[in-house]
């Protein structure tokens, strides 16, 4: 029988992180993800790490380019304002083609906002948040366990394709305290990368990591390169779980926190004989659009449930060709929905639908 430990989420993170081979963190505390740069700050230095509380969130992203560069598992960790404070560095990290993990335990917005949960960075996630044409491997979890297994995935999925995953969660599930399965222990002795820089020692030519091109012609040809890359992951890494969708008449889309109350809502809905189903995106980029094609044949309607002002509704209407209708339940601010909510606006959808 596997062992379970009681966690937060945020301390779900760190631990996963380290049993994944990452011994090099950086970063700023801010609420709500606060947990997770305290958990590392214990930690590291037990097991020979390095944990640096930064002077700022601007500081720590540069570190974290300085360790990606030789190649090692490294990782930082804010909220909203915190990571928007790092998106010039992720777009470097990004245009160097180096991995890294990102975690962003999302609070509501703009500005400072509140320390309450929201999905108000999809937006800032998804579609680069940095300047220039890039794209980071983002994961939504919805769970603690999830928090744990998505970490590891994010780490190994950062390195195989050489650019920087992000997990994207919402305040809730970094707060809130389930069992939890941790990964095993990877082993994490270190093997040098091709492209790493790690020091010559006179017996290799020199690595240059660099997001620099001066030459038109030069920036052009690695920006083709990389989305030949980023057109690949579209291909054989999208994430997603399927709920009742087998006989749905009607479709919820809807993740983290929002998917898990939409499920209970989607029960409450088949109670009053309602066939609604639910496609839980994990992998926000790339986004599942084929699932959401394949279902807009069978279904008759889609509602988007989101912590936001409706973000991830422009993917939904995207993926399906606006085919169908799309309707919108959402709370902000810090807010989170009720089932009882999501089932008014399946009533509605089916309402609408019908007229």
């Amino acid at each position: 029988m596997e062992n379970k430990v009681l966690m937060k989420g945020n301390e779900a993170i760190a631990e996963a992180a380290i049993r994944a081979g990452c011994r090099h963190y950086f970063g700023y505390p801010i609420t709500p993800q606060t947990e997770l740069a305290a958990y590392m700050a214990k930690r590291m230095p037990k097991i020979g790490g390095t944990f640096l509380q930064a002077e700022s969130e601007i500081a720590a992203i540069n570190m974290v380019y300085g360790v990606a560069a030789t190649g090692r598992r490294v990782m930082t960790s804010s909220s909203s304002p915190g990571v928007s404070l790092k998106q010039e560095g992720i777009s470097y990290i990004a245009g160097s083609d180096l991995p890294c993990l990102i975690v962003n335990v999302e609070r509501g917005g703009p500005g400072l906002g509140g320390i309450q949960p929201s999905q108000s960075d999809y937006f800032q996630a998804t579609k680069g948040g940095g300047h220039g044409d890039y794209h980071l491997i983002v994961l939504a979890p919805s769970s603690v366990q999830e928090m744990a297994d998505m970490t590891s995935l994010a780490f190994d999925l950062a390195e195989k394709y050489r650019m920087p995953a992000m997990l994207l969660a919402d305040g809730t599930v970094g707060q809130m305290m389930e069992p939890v399965v941790l990964p095993e222990e990877k082993n994490v002795e270190f093997t040098e990368k091709d492209w790493a820089v790690t020091g010559t020692k006179c017996a290799r030519p020199h690595h240059i990591v660099n997001s620099l091109y001066l030459v038109p012609e030069e920036l052009e040809q690695k920006n083709f390169e990389r989305f030949e890359r980023y057109a690949k992951i579209e291909e054989t890494e999208a994430r997603y779980e399927s709920f009742m969708m087998d006989d749905a008449e009607y479709c919820i889309v809807a993740f983290g926190i929002a998917a898990r109350v939409s499920k209970n809502a989607v029960l409450a809905a088949r109670a009053e004989g309602i066939r609604v189903g639910l496609i839980r995106p994990i992998t926000l980029w790339p986004f599942p659009k084929k699932a959401l094609k394949d279902a807009s044949e069978k279904v008759k309607g889609f509602l988007s449930v989101e912590l936001s002002m409706g973000q991830m509704i422009e993917d939904v209407r995207l993926s399906i060709g606006c085919s169908k209708p799309v309707e919108l339940v959402n709370r902000a601010g810090g807010m989170i929905m009720s089932p009882e909510e999501v089932v008014a606006g399946i009533r509605k959808l089916k309402e609408g639908e019908a007229k």
